[in-house]
């Protein structure tokens, strides 16, 4: 059931690793703004776990759930979706840990949740001229890929990974559907949610390098596990895809009517 907008409820979900110079940083300004904070330590080193038992033991409204050992962003995000939907929470902001999101933009993202709650609301990230060409070029063809892979425009980027997720359908989705635990994660569970139906908005926001110089970013491996769910969600879209046009086909006469 979708909650109401007086129902909702929302947390901060944060995964970490090894960030112990800029995740105080990001807590400290989530927590300024009124949001709890579900903090994911997903096996960091000594150094980082210091830190976050440090900022869970000190500061207010702060939850700290552990992963034994690293098992990639996506998997740190799915266990804090699931142990906020456990905490009662209706909504949970996926926030990065290394500082890269523009946390004055939060009150858009609070904004758009309780106006519309059964949406999942999404950055669409404004780089600058520094963002490195094969970067920026990269991205787009995952553009491709994901636009091909529903059919539609709908998603404006499938990286960003500052998101306002309703619980109920999201937890759902990644326990039937079991996404990619690594940085395939971001892209898998938007494809994924708008073949639900899932209905996406879209708030503009700036996006910067990570504050404290680290990047989990692995060249090779990570761009193999991102062509390796483009394929896989290629041929989810092919057994889906009587749906999806007649989808697609339904929106169009909607706006041909209104036009």
């Amino acid at each position: 059931m979708t909650p109401s907008s007086a129902a909702v409820r929302v947390c901060a979900v944060i995964p970490v690793y090894d960030h112990e110079a800029a995740v105080g940083t990001v807590i400290d300004a989530l927590l300024a703004a009124g949001l709890p904070c579900i903090m994911v330590d997903d096996g960091s080193g000594p150094a980082c776990a210091a830190v976050l038992d440090r900022l869970a033991a000190t500061r207010p409204d702060t939850t700290l759930v552990r992963r034994a050992v690293n098992g990639g962003k996506g998997a740190a995000v799915a266990d804090g979706l699931r142990a906020a939907l456990a905490c009662g929470y209706s909504h949970a902001v996926q926030v990065d840990a290394d500082g890269q999101h523009d946390l004055a933009d939060l009150p858009a993202f609070l904004a758009a949740s309780r106006d519309t709650p059964d949406a999942l609301v999404c950055g669409w990230p404004q780089f600058d001229a520094s963002m490195p060409r094969l970067r920026y070029y990269s991205r787009y063809l995952t553009h491709v890929f994901v636009w091909l892979n529903t059919l539609s425009f709908a998603i404006r980027d499938s990286m960003c990974g500052f998101r306002a997720y309703p619980l109920a359908a999201t937890v759902a989705m990644i326990d039937a559907e079991r996404p990619g635990l690594r940085m395939d994660f971001d892209i898998e569970v938007l494809v994924r949610l708008y073949w639900r139906g899932v209905p996406m908005r879209w708030i503009a926001t700036r996006v910067t390098y990570p504050i404290d110089g680290v990047s989990h970013f692995r060249l090779l491996l990570d761009n193999a596990l991102i062509t390796r769910v483009h394929t896989r969600l290629f041929f989810g879209m092919l057994w889906r895809l009587p749906r999806l046009l007649a989808r697609k086909f339904s929106a169009h006469r909607a706006e041909t009517s209104h036009a």
